[in-house]
């Protein structure tokens, strides 16, 4: 018999993938570790971007593969009871801040699942004890932020803001509400001014930084005229702020006298100094947690060596000399290695040394009869693979890791456990509320 053409298969439509752009209506079923809703459309996973548990939604696809789709919150048609309404209203374009939809306490949820799903997925190891979350205030928290700048040659206009979310162009805001207010106030009248400067089409990018001595940070590509000069030095006197300019050779200098950005870890008694370009934590009262934490759970004896690896300004360090601990603290950055030193001189903490080494190599000590019992790392989000082979062949007693990427400090700790050490306790750190970055505390000790 012949055959023919026939009809196409009834599972043709079924079969065929999403195209990108495509609208698509599912149910959301749980959350992915990073606050993403999942279903199911026509037997392929989908993350939908924005969406919780329990909602029917219209998504629209921004990525297809075969077998899963990326999709990204369009409209509801059956809302979550758990649903918040966002406070900021960029939050459809920003990059930023993803999980304002999403109440705190589920935040922290999925942040603590996160972690726990790192540790067991390339380690295989669970805490002793898990530590309660360390928390905050959910917006108003972050003093200290970086505002993109992008002229428009066909629009002739200056464009102020942040990155759009999986996009290089900007999202032009006059609001943002993680900021503390008094940053908060400088950005709604940033873009004005700037805008009515001589050299407009040849800015940076802005820094605005709170605590101490507040400052405005301008890069530029060109020598800015003494009139523009004027106009940024009473924008930042208007804020309470000092103006620093960084030109060609990347150095901020500050437009007049100004005291250097600094900040204060209350409970130590510690006010540490720090350039404008340098590392430091943009959330100060988790900040002052973690560190409380910190010497909690390594409960330094006086006199005590600690070894602080990848030690900034002296976050760290210099807490751990307040309690009397003799401290070493190591840094690639020359230029930061020379603040933490001048940090220590100012606090009066002479027992505490500083020295310069690239930590991404094994770490060289100099020659002597030192044994440090006790060491903390907080290296950048790639990890310290290297570091916590070195610390566990120096046979130190108790490490304590503090951690800015889940996936790396899982990787560490499995290192960690097969040189013999227990993970005694773990916990996560909200220090970036509204977002799904998860900065976590380790302490491990050797059996």
């Amino acid at each position: 018999m012949k055959r023919g053409r026939g009809r196409p298969r009834a599972t043709a439509v079924a079969d065929a993938p999403a195209a990108v752009g495509q609208r698509i209506e599912l149910a959301l079923e749980r959350l992915t570790h990073d606050g993403r809703g999942i279903g199911r459309w026509r037997g392929r996973t989908t993350f939908v971007e924005g969406g919780l548990p329990g909602e029917q939604v219209t998504a629209r696809v921004v990525r297809a593969r075969s077998k899963l789709i990326e999709a990204r919150l369009e409209s509801l048609q059956q809302s979550s009871p758990e649903r918040q309404q966002p406070r900021c209203p960029h939050v459809e374009l920003c990059g930023g801040c993803s999980l304002q939809h999403m109440a705190h306490t589920q935040q922290l949820e999925i942040k603590q699942q996160a972690l726990a799903q790192q540790l067991q997925h390339f380690a295989q190891l669970e805490p002793q004890q898990w530590a309660p979350a360390l928390s905050g205030p959910e917006y108003g928290y972050r003093q200290r932020t970086r505002i993109a700048l992008r002229w428009d040659r066909q629009r002739r206009e200056l464009d102020v803001g942040f990155r759009q979310r999986a996009s290089s162009e900007l999202v032009n805001v006059e609001q943002c509400p993680v900021l503390v207010p008094e940053l908060e106030a400088a950005l709604k009248a940033l873009p004005n001014m700037l805008r009515g400067l001589e050299a407009v089409e040849t800015l940076g990018h802005v820094e605005l930084i709170g605590g101490e001595h507040p400052a405005l940070v301008l890069r530029h590509l060109r020598p800015l005229p003494a009139e523009d000069q004027q106009q940024l030095a009473a924008f930042a006197t208007q804020f309470g702020m000092s103006c620093w300019l960084q030109g060609d050779d990347l150095s901020a200098v500050p437009l007049g006298a100004a005291a250097e950005p600094a900040y204060r870890l209350a409970d130590q008694q510690l006010m540490l100094e720090f350039a404008p370009g340098d590392f430091t934590q943009v959330n100060p009262q988790i900040n002052q947690a973690m560190v409380n934490q910190a010497l909690d759970w390594l409960a330094i004896e006086p006199g005590e060596a600690v070894l602080d690896l990848f030690c900034g300004v002296g976050n760290f360090a210099l807490a751990l000399a307040r309690v009397g601990a003799a401290v070493v603290g190591i840094e690639g950055s020359e230029e930061m290695v020379a603040r933490a030193q001048d940090n220590a001189r100012k606090n009066k903490l002479p027992a505490v040394h500083f020295l310069p080494a690239d930590l991404s190599k094994p770490l060289e000590m100099p020659a002597g009869p030192q044994t440090y019992t006790a060491a903390l790392l907080d290296p950048p989000r790639d990890g310290a693979d290297q570091m916590a082979a070195d610390l566990a062949a120096m046979g130190v007693e108790r490490i304590l890791y503090v951690s800015c990427n889940p996936a790396t400090l899982a990787r560490d700790a499995g290192i960690l456990a097969g040189k013999g050490y227990t993970l005694v306790r773990a916990g996560i750190m909200d220090m970036f509320p509204q977002t799904a970055h998860v900065e976590a505390m380790a302490l491990f000790r050797r059996q």
